[in-house]
C-alpha cells in the first residue's frame, strides 16, 4: 500500500454497489474547496490491456467531487488487491455510514457475504474459518475483524444481520428498484413484509408502488383489490339457524311461545 497524488483521467470507475448521488458529491465539493481532501480515494493497479492505470475501489463521491471543482489529481491510497479484495474494502468503507438506508445496508451485507465466498471458500458448516450462515460467520475467530468493526461503528446485532440477509436474499428487484430513494427504503418492518411475499406479487407490487408512489398500503390495496363487502345481517342469521338446529323440542317451543309463534305455526300446518 502506497500513497500518491494521481490524475482523474487515469481512473477506471467500474460498476458501484451504491450509485453516486450528486447533491452529496456537491456538498463533498465544497468541503474540499475550503478544508481540502480529508480523506484519500482508495484504488488499485490496473493491468494495462484494462485500460486507465488504476481501478476506483472506494471514494466515488470523493472522486466526483474533485471532478466537480476541474481538479486534474486527487490524491489516493493505491493498494495491493485482486477483484474481490476490492470489493470487500469498498463494502466496508460504505456499510457503515449513518447515511445507508435498509435497503442499502442489506445489499452491502449481501455483498459482503458473496465477496467473501468467492474469495475464502462457501460459509458452510464443518469448513475451518467458515459458517453455515452470515451470523456465524461474523462471530467466527476467522473473521473477528470485521466483527469486531460491526460492533465499533455500527452496533449491529445478530438478529439485525440476519434480518437484513433476508431482506437482500428475498426481497424482488424490482421492488428495489421502485423503493430506491424513498421513505420505504429505510422502512425495515416494510421491507421484511415485502420480503416474505411470493416473487410475483413482489412485482406486482412494484408496479404500484410506481404508480401510487411510495404508498405501501395503496399499493398492497390495489394489488389485492377491493375487499368485499361484508353482510353483517347475513352472519346473523346463519347464527340463528345454528342455534335452532341445535335447540332441543323444549327450547323451540318456549321460543314460539316467547314471540307469539304458537298458534300462526297451527294455523298454517297442513290438515292430517
Amino acid at each position: 500500500m502506497k500513497f500518491e497524488r494521481i490524475a482523474v483521467t487515469d481512473i477506471v470507475v467500474p460498476q458501484r454497489l451504491r450509485a453516486v448521488e450528486e447533491e452529496h458529491a456537491i456538498a463533498i465539493a465544497q468541503s474540499i474547496v475550503e478544508h481540502g481532501l480529508i480523506n484519500p480515494i482508495t484504488v488499485r493497479a490496473t493491468p494495462a490491456a484494462k485500460g486507465g492505470k488504476f481501478t476506483l475501489v472506494a471514494g466515488a463521491h470523493r472522486l466526483r467531487a474533485t471532478v466537480l471543482n476541474d481538479d486534474d489529481n486527487i490524491d489516493a491510497v493505491i493498494v495491493d488487491a485482486d477483484k474481490d479484495e476490492a470489493q470487500l474494502v469498498e463494502i466496508s468503507e460504505n456499510l457503515f455510514r449513518n447515511e445507508l438506508s435498509v435497503i442499502d445496508r442489506a445489499v452491502f451485507v449481501g455483498s459482503y457475504r458473496e465477496a467473501w465466498e468467492r474469495k475464502y471458500g462457501k460459509i458452510e458448516a464443518g469448513r475451518p474459518g467458515n459458517r453455515i450462515n452470515l451470523i456465524q460467520l461474523l462471530e467466527d475467530e476467522a473473521s473477528a475483524g470485521f466483527s469486531q468493526y460491526v460492533a465499533d461503528r455500527m452496533g449491529i446485532s445478530a438478529p439485525s444481520v440476519k434480518r437484513l440477509s433476508f431482506i437482500v436474499q428475498k426481497l424482488h428487484p424490482d421492488v428495489r428498484s421502485a423503493i430506491r430513494g424513498t421513505p420505504l427504503a429505510d422502512n425495515q418492518s416494510a421491507l421484511l413484509k415485502l420480503a416474505k411475499m411470493e416473487p410475483h406479487k413482489q412485482r406486482l407490487t412494484a408496479i404500484a408502488l410506481k404508480a401510487e408512489g411510495p404508498n405501501l398500503a395503496k399499493a398492497l390495496a390495489a394489488v389485492e383489490g377491493p375487499r368485499p363487502k361484508v353482510d353483517k345481517q347475513a352472519a346473523v342469521y346463519d347464527d340463528l339457524v345454528s342455534a335452532w338446529a341445535r335447540a332441543t323440542e323444549e327450547t323451540k317451543a318456549r321460543f314460539m311461545e316467547e314471540f307469539g309463534l304458537v298458534g300462526l305455526v297451527e294455523a298454517g300446518e297442513p290438515a292430517q
